[in-house]
Order: C-alpha cells, then structure tokens, then sequence
C-alpha cells in the first residue's frame, strides 16, 4: 500500500488555496494531507489544509528553523515548502533530513544570489541573459542622477526595493505636480519625484532601491521545474497583457529561463519573470518558491505542484510537456472559506484539524473554456 504523503506550507499566500488542491487532486491518486501555518488567523490557507496551527510572532530567523524542526518531527512531515524564512531553512537541509523532511527549496547558494536584484543582474548577466539598465540608489541625490540619466535617454524611471518581493515598494516616476488628479479613480504606482526627494532628504535612513527603466509588456512568468541534478523537467510561460493571459512555449523566453534555472541550480518551484526593453526581453526578476499563479499551469493540463512533491520524495516525474495550451483567460476573486474554528493566539502546539472546507470550483480564478476539462 502506498503511504500517504503529509506536506507542509508555511505563512504562504492566499492563492496556494490552489496550490493545495492540486496536490489532493495528483493524476495518481495517492492520499495527500496537508498542514500549514500562518500568522494571520483568517488566512484562507489555514481553513483549506487538514491541520493548521498559528505561527508565533517576533521569532528571529534561528528560532524560526527551531520552530520548523519542532512542527516536521511532531507533524511528520515528509515535504515541506517554506517560503517565510526560505532562507534560514534550506540553510540547515541536513537537520530537516535528519527528522524525514525533503525541503522543496533550492540550495542556500541559489537563495542567496536571488534574495539582492543587484547581485542577481550581475550573476545573470554573466551567462548571456539580457537584464534592463539599473542603478543602485540609497540616497536623494543619487535617486535624481539616477532618473536624469534615464529620462535624457527617452525612458520612464521607476524604483523598486534591492530586496522583496511580490511588487512591493514598486512606484513610477512622474515629475507632473501633485493635484486633484491624483485623488480620483483608484491609487495608482506613479509618486512625483519632489515628494520622493523630500521623503528621502528628511528620512534618518538611507534606502536601497535600484532605478531602471518602465519595462513593457507583455510579461512573461516562466514556471521551471528542476530536479536535484540541475535538469529542468518542466519550463512553461504565463503572459500578461494588460487583463489577457495566456501561455507561451516561445523559446526567447523559455530558454534564458532554463539557462538562469539550471545555472544557478534552481530546485523544485522557481519563477522567473520577463518584460521587453526595446523589442528584447530581458529579465525582471526571479522568485525561488512556486508562483502564486502557478496553479494557472493547470489549464494546460499540468498539475506542477504534484510533480514538485514526487521530485522531492527522490520521484522523479520525468521531462513533463503540457499536452496543449490553454487559451487566453482572465482573472476573477472567488471566495474561500475561512477557518470555521478560533486558533488559539501564539498557539505552537498541536491542534485538532480544522473541519473540511466547502470545495470551490475547480481554479474557481480562471475564466475560459479551457477550464472545463481539468481533470487535476
């Protein structure tokens, strides 16, 4: 008989609602439990998994891996996919092992090279991927230089943090002055550069952002799969286009993808992110974790997180090629249920599983004909 699979997602986004159903729904029907954790109390995660406990606050990155550790051995773990403190945690891939948990994380070394963009885009420059221009700001003055020297050459400055994720901190600079414009209709990324100036010349710290060019769409996510011995198994591309998605097997951007995931040996999950300069497509970031859309694969027939979790277990799915492509779709909310029981505050002990979930519609976040025949 084969064993059931027990996997494990820390404080991760909302949409790896989908993630989860996907693992309980693998083409081999193997059982499949899952256990996770966030700090916040309503995350839909927590009603969706079989068991949940609430992640105590304030721990440093050490006592973090501690509380890890303790979670796999009580929870018996066999795959666990950390996204908070990714770091700290493939740091100590040994320990995990030692109580029969895989980590579905890259090494610390590829973790590190992705954590800081500036180090990313000198690494990725050095084999042969296209990267926009940049520079790396930390203070009022070199932020103006920064954007001058862009503006001269015809281009719209924008400024994100060196570190992050998930488009925060991302703002567009416009020199047109602040007015009732700006109060209408719904907030928009665009920050005059007087109040960016002022806000840096009176902060007590410096920042550390890189400037560069407004980058074009469309945008292109390419899903990788990678195994242990740096071979892709699968690489697939998800466009935007202002509202339309779709899927692209193009090689301009599956084959720098493939070229930075097995370089820098991306295991299991990355996401690696591209939008045009000029009519090249160049890199805009790189996520070492699954994708919050990586679910969207699922309308090309592909169920990646289960293939993921059977990597990790020393299964090896083989080179996986999606039997066709969805066509083009866009994106709708969808309710979730939350959680139908209170979790105690700080609570790090184990805890009842949560009453099942009312099911959702299959990726209930797609729209399309394509959605009709999801068998996963």
């Amino acid at each position: 008989m084969v064993s059931r699979v027990r996997v494990w997602l820390n404080r991760t986004y909302a949409e790896n609602v989908f993630f989860m159903d996907q693992l309980r729904r693998n083409p081999s029907d193997r059982a499949v439990d899952i256990h996770a954790t966030h700090g916040d109390a309503d995350s839909p995660v927590l009603a969706a998994a079989d068991t949940a406990d609430l992640e105590p606050e304030g721990l440093s990155p050490a006592g973090y891996v501690e509380y890890a550790l303790d979670q796999c051995r009580r929870r018996g773990i066999d795959v666990f996919v950390p996204r908070l403190h990714q770091a700290a945690i493939v740091a100590h891939r040994a320990d995990f092992a030692a109580a029969g948990t895989a980590l579905l994380a890259p090494p610390p070394e590829a973790v590190a090279v992705f954590h800081d963009k500036v180090i990313a885009y000198e690494a990725v420059q050095a084999i042969g991927v296209p990267v926009p221009p940049w520079r790396r700001v930390r203070t009022a003055d070199e932020l103006v230089s920064a954007v001058e020297e862009l503006e001269a050459d015809g281009h719209t400055a924008c400024f994100k943090p060196a570190s992050g994720a998930g488009g925060v901190g991302f703002r567009v600079i416009t020199r047109t002055p602040f007015s009732l414009a700006q109060l209408s209709g719904f907030p928009a990324p665009y920050v005059q550069l007087d109040m960016v100036v002022e806000a840096l010349e009176q902060a007590d710290e410096q920042v550390d952002w890189l400037v560069m060019p407004r980058l074009e769409q469309p945008e292109v996510s390419v899903d990788c799969l990678t195994g242990p011995d740096n071979r892709i198994r699968l690489s697939i591309g998800r466009t935007k286009n202002g509202r339309r998605r779709g899927f692209t097997l193009q090689e301009q951007w599956l084959e720098p993808a493939r070229r930075i995931a097995e370089g820098f040996g991306l295991h299991y999950l990355s996401n690696i992110q591209f939008r045009m300069f000029g009519d090249v497509p160049v890199l805009m970031d790189v996520n070492t974790r699954p994708a919050g859309g990586l679910h969207q694969l699922s309308l090309c027939g592909v169920n990646a997180p289960w293939a993921a979790v059977q990597l990790a277990l020393g299964e090896d799915p083989g080179e996986i090629v999606p039997p066709f492509l969805g066509q083009d779709y866009a994106i709708v909310s969808g309710p979730r249920q939350l959680r139908a029981v209170s979790l105690p505050q700080q609570r790090v002990e184990e805890t009842e599983p949560l009453p099942a979930a009312v099911p959702a519609p299959v990726d209930s976040v797609e729209v399309g004909q394509a959605a009709q025949a999801l068998p996963l």
